[in-house]
């Protein structure tokens, strides 16, 4: 059987590559474990940073609804129980690494994969791609943290726009509104997508991975607290390697070599 996930390690970062061209990439158990464990293996081998993307002409059509059709089943999913074993957890762990998670979405991402790439560090797309909130079409609400990053990211008139309508969102107008990070003409988008990658996993890692976690935890701070958040997370950075060799390197006018430490 075809593996559902692909993995390459490049050394200081690993792409992750969702496989399953023939259903747009859609999610069915199985590959939901697998993603989750590629993520958790990247985290716990040391890796810097992680580029996701699909295979074949689309990034993910969401959820595989051939899985939760309720004619094929007893009664009707739980599909609260969907989220709190399945996306909530994905979600929850991207947010968690320590590291930059990127996106690379090369084509349509609609429903649960539209939101899987809303939860990446940074988001890049190829022009012909489209983000889809197509949960309205069949009765449901945005989940996979879509109705938290669409209003925290876009505010909440076009949140609701995109939520209510379900009208694709072409990529780069997601650019223009700041939904995402960039769009590249569809052939280059991978190679600038693993430069990125590349770049960042070679960069100063502790200070990247702590920049991630400062700027999210100011979604729930005052500014107080923030400031406090702050100074904590730059002592950290200032006794690192990493600051050290940064320093060093500026002065010395020479490219820096950083560890992630």
């Amino acid at each position: 059987m075809t593996a559902s996930i692909l993995t390459e390690d490049h050394g200081t970062w690993v792409e992750i590559t969702l496989n399953r061209p023939d259903r747009l990439n859609a999610f069915n158990d199985e590959m939901h474990y697998a993603l989750r464990a590629a993520l958790e293996t990247a985290r716990d081998g040391g890796a810097r940073a992680v580029l996701l993307t699909g295979a074949g002409r689309g990034f993910c059509a969401g959820q595989d609804l051939g899985d939760r059709d309720p004619s094929k089943l007893d009664g009707p999913p739980d599909l609260g129980n969907t989220v709190r074993t399945f996306y909530a957890p994905l979600v929850r762990l991207i947010r968690s690494l320590e590291f930059p998670v990127i996106c690379a979405v090369n084509g349509v991402a609609a429903g649960a994969g539209a939101n899987l790439a809303l939860a990446c560090d940074l988001v890049l797309a190829s022009e012909s791609a489209k983000f889809i909130q197509s949960f309205s079409k069949v009765g449901l609400i945005p989940d996979t943290g879509g109705s938290w990053h669409l209003p925290h990211l876009l505010g909440e008139a076009r949140a609701k726009g995109l939520a209510l309508t379900g009208e694709p969102l072409p990529a780069q107008k997601a650019v223009d509104w700041g939904l995402i990070w960039n769009a590249y003409p569809d052939a280059n988008l991978m190679a600038q997508a693993r430069a990125l990658a590349e770049k960042l996993a070679n960069g100063p890692t502790l200070g990247l991975g702590l920049t991630k976690m400062t700027i999210q935890a100011s979604a729930t701070n005052s500014l107080s607290d923030q400031l406090e958040i702050e100074a904590d997370a730059m002592k950290t950075c200032g006794e690192s390697a990493d600051y050290a060799e940064g320093v060093a390197s500026f002065l010395q006018k020479r490219a820096p070599v950083f560890k992630g430490k």
